[in-house]
């Protein structure tokens, strides 16, 4: 079994390369990963971008064990249409979570740390922006565990949330596997540079890529409420 170290909870890799006496369990700790990373609270200090990136150039590494088929474009297909699946699937349970609550927050008197116009507003949001919203969490780090459950607490409406559950969860697996994969082939082949030697690098750009919206969207409301 993998030597274990405290970092390794942040580190793709680990996830990727985890085995028991041999046996080669990533693929199954990369679909875990996603269920929990958009369906549990737990789940979101998980690395899911940098994950399915890194998933695409590991492809073989992990769909070997399940079925390999001699042809990229479908392995590829493969990984990618699975870790859909388990997107979606963590959506609707982090979904069910949030309509279950949801009655007792709606029902709760307001204190310093709760207001019920927030959940108001909240549901008003989704509302007018649900499917947007949806999508657009599935690709922001931490955002995309809590939205689902946000969605289910102000009630959204259940078919337009699966219909954009499958869309975001879909776009978000095929755009990140298929581009570290393919991305990974071109450079390689072209340029004679190889991105397995350039990990840490990937890892960081996609944090800063992924959290940059929401920093700007931060520092914009502190700077905001300064003014006023």
């Amino acid at each position: 079994m993998n030597s274990f170290d405290w970092k390794n909870l942040i580190d793709p890799l680990f996830y990727i390369h985890f085995d028991i006496n041999g046996i080669k369990l990533g693929i199954y700790i990369v679909l875990f990963i996603v269920f929990a990373e958009t369906g549990l609270f737990a789940g979101f200090f998980l690395p899911g971008d940098s994950l399915l990136f890194l998933a695409g150039i590991y492809n073989r590494e992990l769909i070997e064990n399940i079925l390999f088929i001699d042809s990229d474009f479908i392995n590829v297909t493969l990984l990618s249409t699975m870790v859909a699946l388990a997107g979606i699937l963590g959506n609707m349970i982090g979904y069910w979570f949030g309509a279950k609550s949801g009655y007792y927050l709606y029902n709760r008197e307001d204190s310093f740390w709760f207001k019920k116009n927030y959940l108001i507003q909240s549901k008003d949001f989704f509302e007018r922006h649900g499917g947007r919203a949806i999508i657009f969490a599935r690709f922001l780090p931490i955002f995309r565990t809590f939205a689902p459950i946000v969605a289910g607490i102000v009630t959204m409406d259940k078919k337009k949330f699966m219909f954009f559950n499958v869309v975001s969860s879909f776009l978000w697996s095929f755009t990140l596997i298929f581009s570290g994969h393919y991305l990974y082939g071109f450079l390689l082949e072209k340029f004679g540079i190889d991105l397995k030697e350039h990990i840490e690098v990937i890892v960081i750009g996609l944090v800063v890529v992924t959290l940059s919206p929401v920093i700007l969207k931060l520092t914009k409301k502190v700077t905001t409420s300064d003014e006023e």
